[in-house]
């Protein structure tokens, strides 16, 4: 019955929007392929990719820094993630785009001495260096404690047995703790690779020519918001659903060698249940 009226709502909600004007599906067609949108689609793909760049490179640093035995080293990424987690990330992208106010010039050279050279940051930091920026550094907070769950999920005997073989600690993180932490740190790293797609739509608020803004350009324009609006969220879906196919496979590379135990976990539990408690005791 339940599939039933969930099969009702779907086919109702599909001849409303089929056969409901308003929509204008001509319109969402002919702007599909339109040139402006397809410009800031690239331009969402190549921030997106940027960001978690920065973020994932910054996220595995952080998560090695936060589990160091230096309590200043672990004390000061424990606030890079405090701040970077604690703030919005409009804010951050927002405070990157008018950096320059607070810096117009950046002197390269000896604290208190000579200066060798001097950046002009308002001509250094455009809309996609500040966006790019924020994103990447908002991300690498999040991806810091992805990864140090997945370093945490490593049993603590492979670090001993590396350590007895004579290997320094970055070298056991590179060798031997991050390939076993990368099925725990995969599946929400593909997550939020998925989240950063859509949170890019935020630099729209500094005028950087992504999807959004791209849409928000020709409708403001001609007046067809909701066909724009549809457009846009269209692309969208299609992105991600790439990714999510992308990210399942890459899932199942990094699962191989645990399913055989993960089946014989499951033959296990179901033979332990097919058994009557207590039946080889007698009174």
């Amino acid at each position: 019955m339940a599939g039933a009226v969930i099969a009702f709502l779907v086919y109702a909600l599909a001849v409303s929007m089929a056969t409901n004007a308003n929509f204008g599906w001509g319109t969402v067609r002919q702007y599909m392929t339109d040139p402006s949108i397809l410009r800031g689609l690239q331009l969402t793909l190549e921030l997106t990719a940027a960001a978690m760049v920065i973020g994932v490179a910054l996220g595995v640093l952080l998560a090695v820094m936060r589990l160091s035995p230096n309590p200043l080293v672990a004390g000061s990424a424990w606030v890079y993630i405090w701040f970077f987690r604690g703030t919005p990330v409009l804010v951050q992208i927002l405070f990157w785009n008018y950096i320059g106010a607070l810096y117009p010039h950046i002197s390269i050279g000896i604290p208190l001495g000579p200066q060798f050279t001097q950046v002009n940051v308002q001509a250094l930091i455009t809309p996609f260096i500040a966006g790019t920026l924020a994103l990447g550094l908002n991300e690498g907070a999040y991806m810091a404690e992805i990864v140090r769950a997945g370093i945490l999920s490593v049993d603590e005997g492979q670090t001993e047995a590396a350590q007895a073989l004579g290997m320094r600690r970055l070298l056991t993180m590179r060798r031997i703790v991050l390939p076993q932490a990368m099925r725990v740190i995969i599946p929400p790293t593909g997550n939020e690779t998925i989240s950063m797609l859509k949170t890019s739509s935020l630099v729209a608020f500094i005028a950087l020519g992504d999807l959004l803004y791209s849409a928000q350009v020709i409708y403001a324009r001609t007046y067809q918001t909701i066909q724009l609006l549809i457009v846009a969220s269209l692309w969208y879906l299609i992105c991600t659903t790439v990714l999510s196919i992308g990210q399942y496979f890459i899932e199942r590379h990094y699962a191989r060698g645990t399913r055989g135990r993960q089946k014989a976990m499951q033959d296990f539990w179901l033979n332990m249940t097919d058994l009557k408690p207590f039946a080889g005791f007698r009174r």
